[in-house]
């Protein structure tokens, strides 16, 4: 392996002005700069990434704050990650995962001993512990949601109260006076998953105004569970005439099954939506009507604002993502 000394010895130049010209901790020549520049690439060094970090220098590397939970849908999980990665590596960037249970060492680990340059946060709740983590470090970070208290973070997100909202709204144009829901598991609700509440509140009090009957439950990732809550809902809400996904793709298919094994159509006895939806719902057996989960789109975003953070272009707000719309016919009009 190359070392410090041998470019510096091609060069002409001292050790210490070779660490000066890649740390970009000192000016440097334009004639001196371009002799270690040359020795560089002749030799192909590649610094140790231990000196990069006691130097200052970047590491070209984001953490990934990513916590795998018992009831996570792991595809989806993985698909959150991988869009992450992609968008690190658009900017020559590596990532590290954080995925142990305890959500706030991994990331005070990396910050203090600056292993990284910034943070992407994934899994955010309304209480989360790492934006107070954040904030004191002053870490250059990202959140992919919004929590609770935003003072001075950045977090991108689709706008969930928007899509709730939108839900109903489609749902209402069609002449529908009564909507079940199917929500994602209880435990998401129990430890304040942001974007649920969020969506759900708005849901609600769109109902509400509209005149709408509705009835929400949040079976957990039991088959036998969810098939008790298509029931639940069947009996709860006896004139339900339409019905909104807001879950993950296995779910989905375990109640439209078990609607269609009671004899319960699709568009013709029930409308369904998949709201905020991660997968392709034109890949179902009864293609949904859907207004889908911009996945990509917020996770490049947020890795864009870590970057603009480590290049000094610190500017913290919450960007909501406009939800869209997509008719793919499993609306029907009531009559």
């Amino acid at each position: 392996m190359v070392t410090i000394h041998e470019v510096a010895k091609a060069a002409g130049v001292s050790i210490s002005t070779v660490s000066y010209a890649l740390s970009g901790k000192r000016s440097i020549s334009a004639t001196t700069r371009a002799r270690i520049d040359q020795a560089v690439a002749d030799l192909d060094y590649r610094p140790n990434a231990g000196a990069r970090m006691l130097a200052g220098a970047r590491t070209n590397i984001l953490a990934l704050s990513a916590p795998i939970r018992q009831d996570a849908h792991l595809p989806t999980h993985m698909r959150f990650v991988t869009a992450v990665v992609e968008a690190a590596r658009a900017h020559d960037d590596d990532v590290l995962l954080l995925a142990r249970d305890d959500e706030v060492t991994g990331i005070r680990r990396v910050v203090d001993s600056s292993l990284v340059d910034g943070v992407v946060v994934l899994g955010v709740s309304t209480d989360d512990e790492r934006a107070e983590v954040v904030r004191r470090s002053g870490a250059a970070a990202a959140f992919v949601g919004v929590p609770g208290d935003t003072t001075g973070l950045s977090c991108i997100d689709l706008d969930f109260a928007e899509a709730g909202r939108a839900s109903v709204r489609a749902l209402a144009a069609a002449g529908h006076r009564s909507i079940g829901v199917i929500g994602h598991p209880a435990t998401y609700v129990e430890r304040h998953t942001g974007f649920i509440r969020r969506f759900a509140d708005a849901f609600e009090d769109e109902c509400r105004v509209a005149g709408i009957a509705t009835l929400a439950l949040y079976p957990s990732l039991d088959r036998a569970d969810q098939r008790a809550a298509a029931d639940e809902l069947l009996a709860g809400l006896p004139d339900m005439t339409a019905l909104v996904f807001h879950c993950n793709e296995p779910v989905v298919e375990a109640v439209l099954a078990h609607l269609v094994a009671r004899g319960v159509r699709v568009p013709e006895d029930v409308s369904v939506v998949a709201a905020c939806a991660s997968y392709d719902t034109d890949r179902l057996e009864v293609p949904l009507s859907t207004i889908p989960l911009p996945l990509e789109e917020m996770c490049r975003g947020a890795v864009e604002d870590a970057v603009r953070q480590v290049d000094g272009a610190r500017e913290p707000g919450v960007t909501l993502l406009r939800p869209r719309f997509i008719d793919r016919g499993s609306i029907r009009p009531v009559h």
